[in-house]
């Protein structure tokens, strides 16, 4: 006997139950039924904005770069699935790296935010690329398509597991990062749209779970780079790969939570247990936080727009400006408060101290100025050497409060002459659920000059009488729906 085994002692071969959470999120995702039209609306605006998101990416060649097959030549024509705004076709695995590494590109992709943060539209990469695949493969056998209401359905549902594990787990602070929630929701609604049953969905998510979690490192510096632009492709695609295991009758692992020692709680929550606070429903989707005006990460949403409001004031001022105060919530504080040389793109587009200063110059937060040639202007610099990042404890509260969840920021500036601006804040950023009356016009206008940006006008025209009414675009079949966005 090995060395390894005379450690683990007496050997058990009764396997033990399936924990109890994983079974929560297996019965949820093959049971649960949305009945709720807010839902279902929300989304219809989520997966029009993911989409838009994803073709804004195409402009960027460090995206463009890693997409497409996996080797050329590796394309799966005619059932794989279209990945919107270009020309491939792809199996399902290779199809959601593809559409998740673009909606995630430009970190414009609709928001979460909780004890953990993320992005529950990432998990659309995995279902978008089996939505396709699966009505292409129907049609061939003569059966009827998945209609868009059906994506909807599973995107409700992933929403909902990435969101309600997120609650009360923070997984960052064991230095994990945010993706492995897409590998478990894609895993579970993966295998529940290839026709998984209970068991083996739960087998697809301890999967998802003994696979443990990427590092964080590629977020912060010294390390931040874009894989944090693509790591959401990866944990999608993967989620799809172990849910076909699953269901080529691959074992699964009933403890992988709660075993001594070895189980996800021991390894990589540091002896901590994951809760979830409330039953999965359609809570998150509901509730969901849309980036609407700035490609920016979602703490520093509300610090843009105060510096948007203040830059008439100090535009023809920066000269004269003493010091900046930045007043935010202890997460924004804790991610995003960056000091020093800023790298690249991906380490800007995290800094609240660059996102504030590039619009009260500019009067302006574009994905092209975290770019080298508006980071080179030397005034941006100058500003953030002047800023002060504070908390505030009521912002920090009411961030985690599940009445308000606010992502509150203030900016005030001081001036040499002893003069200030006031200072302007703002508790809840344009895509919350409190701003949904003024935020979805603007959503839609997202959404018209992302498809305008990649597809003819005709085109253009027949996804807008679609995507704006919600009963067309729950009726129609997703290859249908699919064609319409591939070149």
């Amino acid at each position: 006997m090995s060395s390894e085994n005379n450690n683990m002692g007496t050997l058990d071969t009764k396997r033990p139950n399936f924990d109890e959470l994983i079974t929560k999120i297996a019965k949820y995702t093959l049971e649960f039924e949305p009945k709720n039209d807010l839902a279902y609306e929300t989304a219809r605006n989520c997966l029009i904005d993911t989409i838009g998101c994803g073709l804004l990416a195409l402009k960027y060649p460090q995206c463009t770069k890693l997409l497409g097959p996996s080797v050329s030549g590796a394309e799966f024509r005619p059932l794989g699935a279209k990945i919107f705004g270009t020309s491939y076709q792809l199996e399902p695995i290779r199809a959601a790296f593809n559409v998740g590494a673009m909606v995630r590109w430009l970190d414009f992709n609709d928001t979460w935010l909780a004890a953990e943060w993320g992005h529950p539209s990432d998990n659309l990469g995995a279902i978008w690329a089996l939505g396709d695949y699966i009505s292409r493969k129907n049609i061939s056998e003569g059966k009827k398509p998945l209609k868009v209401k059906d994506i909807l359905k599973a995107m409700i549902k992933a929403h909902e597991i990435q969101g309600i594990l997120a609650l009360d787990n923070c997984f960052n602070k064991v230095g994990l990062d945010h993706v492995l929630l897409v590998r478990i929701a894609s895993s579970a609604v993966s295998c529940a749209m290839l026709g998984g049953n209970l068991d083996e969905i739960k087998s697809a998510v301890s999967h998802a779970f003994v696979d443990g979690g990427a590092l964080r490192c590629y977020r912060h510096a010294p390390n931040t780079g874009s894989r944090k632009s693509w790591a959401a492709g990866d944990a999608s695609s993967r989620g799809v790969d172990l849910a076909l295991k699953a269901l080529s009758a691959e074992m699964g692992y009933p403890s992988a939570l709660s075993a001594n020692f070895w189980g996800f709680e021991d390894v990589k929550m540091k002896g901590q247990k994951l809760t979830i606070p409330q039953d999965f429903s359609s809570y998150v989707m509901e509730n969901i936080l849309f980036k609407i005006s700035f490609p920016a990460e979602f703490h520093a949403q509300t610090a843009v727009e105060c510096a948007m409001i203040l830059h008439e004031e100090v535009k023809n001022r920066i000269d004269n400006i003493k010091k900046i105060i930045i007043t935010t919530q202890e997460s924004g504080h804790r991610i995003i408060n960056k000091v020093g040389t800023l790298a690249n793109p991906a380490d800007r587009d995290h800094c609240i101290q660059y996102m504030v200063a590039v619009p009260l110059i500019y009067g302006r937060l574009t994905a092209d100025d975290y770019e080298d040639n508006i980071a080179s202007d030397e005034r941006i610099d100058k500003l953030r050497a002047l800023m002060t990042c504070e908390v505030d404890d009521r912002y920090t509260k009411e961030y985690l409060e599940p009445s308000k969840r606010s992502i509150a920021n203030a900016v005030q500036v001081f001036f040499k002459d002893g003069s200030s601006t006031n200072k302007i804040e703002v508790e809840y950023p344009i895509g919350h659920k409190r701003r949904r009356v003024e935020g979805i016009p603007l959503l839609e206008e997202k959404f018209k000059a992302s498809i305008a940006s990649k597809l003819s006008p005709k085109k253009c025209q027949i996804l807008e009488s679609i995507c704006f009414n919600q009963s067309k675009i729950e009726s129609i079949d997703f290859n249908k729906f699919s064609d319409l966005f591939a070149l």
